[in-house]
């Protein structure tokens, strides 16, 4: 029986072993024992994932005031926690084909949110930004272990949905850690908010070890670097594979780039609000909760490159929407980015999780690094723009990497119309 159909997760060269039930029947549907448990220990994870990583995006401008520093340097604060989770994704993902993705989870969870107890006495920007990027590095066991993870352990046909809620608790820890911080920071300041924010993950943390069922399908592949540089190179010769890692990154850096900067704008002219309003804004991430955890079913109906037609779209007009001197408009346009990125990142990661036949977690660890390269140079670029062009300057960017999406898509419809063109012949 292949690994493929037993929903295992392999690694070229790895030594091969009995998984512990013979077919995937025995792999959990929805309604089935175990699916509850799992389902809210992921979600858990993936809350208290967004609320550490993107712990200071809600609280730019005051760590701006606090510091004395310009809006492109205090977004650091958020780029370095995304590109240390870029750079450390793919070797935790070794990890866990090694010793396992629940075991790795733990280890990750544990160190992220110990860190996450200190980031509130850093004394320094300097020291703020690093104690970030060893936060971010220590999240990189979470997404591509959780996607593998999944992959092995429900059956096919509830992938895209299993994905969409570990997605949705993404988008809720990223939702409750803003508002949460935005309306305490207004009243005791920017450190006190991020200490609340690491109390509610360590509640996240143990709550997720306790919920999460131990794995049943997965194998130990090996950890040695010439196994891993093949399994690497061979997904990255996959020219499906590609496009997808292409796709995430840059949904990310529309999103990376919008939510970086919309505190400054909102707090500044001709909108002046309060930094607990200014947090609440995000409440609109309770949109993508929902356009992640029924992204299956747009599948469904529009095939996967028809959806992510869609999420560009959405996430197009809601950008051109946003650009409006209007509160209810710019609330209007992030209703639409948020729903637009989140159902893309579901499709794409979703389609990672299916596409690769081995090295699961590999697979999704190059996706989950280029998503968060897409962060980091949207946090970036969407700061900078803002700097010197204000907010259209930041929906410039935004605006060219949904088309670079829409490319994408289109090469991919071309590609798969050549291929069954040449079957039809064949």
């Amino acid at each position: 029986m292949t690994p493929a159909s037993t929903g295992a997760s392999t690694t070229v060269g790895a030594v091969p072993s009995v998984p512990s039930s013979p077919s995937s029947d025995s792999r959990v549907t929805p309604g089935g024992p175990g699916y509850r448990r799992m389902s809210l220990a992921l979600f858990l994870a993936g809350v208290a994932t967004f609320a550490l990583l993107y712990s200071t995006q809600a609280l730019l401008p005051l760590i701006s005031g606090g510091f004395g520093v310009s809006a492109s340097d205090a977004s650091w604060t958020v780029a370095a926690a995304t590109g240390g989770l870029a750079v450390f994704v793919l070797p935790m993902s070794a990890l866990s084909e090694r010793y396992g993705r629940r075991t790795v989870m733990t280890a990750s969870l544990a160190v992220a949110v110990t860190v996450g107890l200190l980031v509130p006495f850093a004394p320094s920007l300097t020291a703020l930004v690093a104690l970030r990027a060893v936060q971010g590095a220590a999240l990189a066991g979470l997404p591509a272990s959780a996607t593998a993870y999944l992959a092995e352990e429900v059956t096919p046909k509830a992938l895209v949905t299993a994905i969409g809620l570990f997605v949705a608790g993404n988008s809720v820890g990223g939702m409750s850690g803003r508002v949460v911080t935005g309306w305490v920071a207004q009243e005791w300041g920017w450190r006190v908010a991020l200490g609340v924010i690491g109390a509610v993950a360590v509640v996240c943390a143990v709550a997720f070890r306790v919920l999460l069922p131990a794995p049943r399908h997965f194998r130990p592949g090996s950890p040695r670097p010439r196994v891993l540089a093949r399994t690497v190179r061979g997904h990255l010769s996959n020219p499906l594979l590609r496009r997808l890692y292409a796709i995430g990154a840059l949904f990310m850096t529309v999103f990376g780039g919008v939510y970086t900067v919309i505190g400054y704008r909102l707090t500044g002219a001709p909108f002046g609000l309060g930094q607990g309003i200014v947090g609440s804004i995000f409440l609109v991430y309770l949109v993508g909760t929902v356009s992640a955890s029924t992204a299956g079913r747009l599948v469904g109906r529009l095939g996967r490159r028809g959806a992510l037609y869609a999420a560009g779209g959405t996430t197009a007009a809601g950008l051109l929407l946003s650009l409006a001197d209007s509160l209810p408009l710019v609330l209007a346009g992030l209703v639409l980015i948020t729903a637009g990125f989140f159902a893309g990142h579901a499709v794409a990661s979703s389609a990672v999780s299916k596409t690769a036949t081995h090295g699961r977690a590999q697979a999704s660890a190059l996706y989950q690094s280029a998503y968060y390269v897409g962060s980091s140079a949207g946090s970036t670029a969407g700061a900078v723009a803002f700097h010197g062009g204000g907010w259209a300057g930041t929906v410039g960017v935004g605006l060219l990497a949904v088309l670079g999406v829409v490319a994408i898509t289109v090469c991919g419809t071309r590609a798969a119309r050549l291929r069954s063109r040449l079957a039809t012949a064949a």
